[in-house]
Parts: C-alpha cells; sequence; structure tokens
C-alpha cells in the first residue's frame, strides 16, 4: 500500500506513469528527477504518511526503496 501511494506522489511530481515506477529506480538516475522535484516528493511523503524526513536523511535517499524503508520505520 505504501509502494502505491509513494508511485502515485512520485509520479504526480514527475509527470510519470504510476506503475512505471520501480523500487529499485534511482530518482536522479533513473527517474530523471532534479533537486527541487526530489524536494517536492519529499514534502509530498510527509504529507501523505505525517512523518518528518531529516535533512540529514535526505542525502542517504537513492532510491524508491530507500523511502519505502524511511516510512516504515517513520
Amino acid at each position: 500500500m505504501e509502494l502505491e501511494k509513494l508511485q502515485m506522489i512520485i509520479a504526480e511530481v514527475l509527470s510519470l506513469q504510476a506503475e512505471e515506477i520501480k523500487p529499485e529506480f534511482s530518482f536522479i538516475d533513473d527517474l530523471g528527477a532534479d533537486s527541487l522535484e526530489i524536494f517536492q516528493i519529499i514534502m509530498g511523503i510527509e504529507e501523505e504518511f505525517d512523518i518528518v524526513i531529516e535533512d540529514e536523511m535526505i542525502k542517504d535517499i537513492d532510491t524508491v526503496e530507500d523511502v519505502l524503508k524511511m516510512i516504515n520505520v517513520g
């Protein structure tokens, strides 16, 4: 369920189809996100899942799976 919500947030920011977004995809290399788009995705995740992703944690985010782990821990 978290994956589907996350895919929708990413798809909306990056103008992609949600089903195209796989957990192993890198935000920069595979999805082509820039720093502003990553920030928008983080904001959407924080709002949707009612969590706070600390600035120090953002540098550790490379893949969709990395975010899923943070959501499940948070």
